[in-house]
């Protein structure tokens, strides 16, 4: 195991007491805390917010592009954190899965993105900021299962250096197509980086207002 399933960090309510949690998964050189300090910005009095941590900061080593062979075994411990985390809010907290939203960007976006696809289910809602489904151009996208309309927010700048638009597109049609309410926004000249109208629209989906 490279990273470490119980390296977490929480956030806002506590998981005791909180009737929703949002799993936050930071990006390449980020940290639990870099990423749950976004929490601030998230409306939700009722919310416990976790984050997990990655080894060295870095879930897998190269660009999310890459042949996912190429980033093994960092990209499957990663997963399998996802995994572990998911198990313990179910069975320890008595979290459902429509109560468990998802959040992740940059690295983190395109490992939780990735994560879901493999773990299709009705979650109370996914948002994917700077990131898409993980592997190379025409990789088969064969998941199983279905969203049952999870609303899922991806939001990205149309000339991301990191993250090709095309991409964001591919994953956009790949979770409509899985049952998911998808919105995907495209940022003309954005950075890299999260903006306020993709805050606000996770907190318009968060209430159920979108």
């Amino acid at each position: 195991m490279i990273h470490n399933p119980n390296n977490i960090v929480t956030a806002g309510k506590p998981l005791e007491e909180a009737s929703k949690v949002m799993i936050m998964v930071h990006g390449r050189g980020g940290s639990a805390r870099d990423i749950l300090s976004l929490s601030e910005y998230i409306k939700a009095d009722d919310f416990a917010f976790v984050a997990p941590e990655a080894n060295g900061r870095t879930w897998y080593p190269y660009s999310f592009l890459r042949p996912m062979s190429e980033n093994e075994p960092y990209l499957s411990s990663a997963l399998d954190v996802l995994t572990s985390l998911r198990a313990r809010l179910q069975s320890d907290f008595n979290f459902k899965l429509p109560q468990i939203y998802w959040f992740g960007f940059s690295q983190g976006a395109c490992l939780m993105l990735e994560y879901v696809a493999r773990n299709a289910t009705e979650y109370g809602g996914i948002f994917g900021l700077s990131g898409g489904l993980i592997g190379p151009d025409g990789t088969p996208r064969q998941y199983e299962g279905s969203f049952g309309n999870t609303p899922v927010f991806l939001g990205c700048s149309d000339t991301d250096s990191h993250v090709p638009k095309e991409r964001v597109l591919e994953s956009e049609r790949v979770f409509s197509e899985m049952g998911a309410s998808v919105t995907a926004r495209l940022y003309p000249n954005f950075a890299h980086s999260i903006n306020e109208d993709e805050l606000n629209f996770v907190n318009l989906l968060i209430t159920g207002g979108a």
